[in-house]
């Protein structure tokens, strides 16, 4: 532990622990783990609006035919494609992140079961791989959860 680090821990303990977030993210741990929890928060947006919701909703051939045949037509692609492009912007604001990893984590369920119902478990893998790390990010932000409620509520 270095020098600098020390006296946070200490007075956060002296303090009754209530700062001990305070006193993990002043370390260069705790820095490193929160930018890397950003970054990976960026790249799940940027994958959810790029590659998944935009051929979406421009009727992308290969979504229209995935659609299509599973009889959801063009109003559940372009449902499920508004669905993503908004979790992929909440993932990026700092009072919605937890929820929205939650709300992509169950269209990944969702997802899960029509690629293994629907598409025989061509692409199964992929929305069970890319729940883990939304479930990362909805534990990693949870304490935003009560800010939300506040904020809903009109006591912020």
């Amino acid at each position: 532990m270095s020098e600098t680090t020390l006296p946070v821990a200490a007075a956060t303990s002296a303090s009754g622990g209530a700062g001990a977030v305070v006193a993990e993210s002043a370390t260069p741990r705790g820095r490193r783990a929160r930018i890397a929890l950003r970054t990976l928060q960026v790249v799940l947006a940027l994958f959810y609006a790029v590659a998944s919701a935009l051929p979406k909703l421009i009727a992308h051939p290969s979504a229209s035919e995935g659609f299509a045949e599973m009889g959801w037509g063009d109003a559940g692609m372009y449902t499920i494609g508004v669905l993503e492009l908004a979790g992929a912007v909440a993932l990026l604001v700092p009072l919605l992140q937890s929820v929205a990893a939650v709300a992509l984590s169950a269209l990944m369920v969702g997802a899960f079961v029509v690629q293994v119902s629907v598409f025989d478990g061509e692409n199964a893998a992929t929305p069970l791989i890319l729940i883990v790390p939304l479930a990362l990010i909805a534990w990693a932000r949870r304490e935003q959860n009560a800010r939300l409620l506040r904020v809903v509520r009109g006591r912020a």
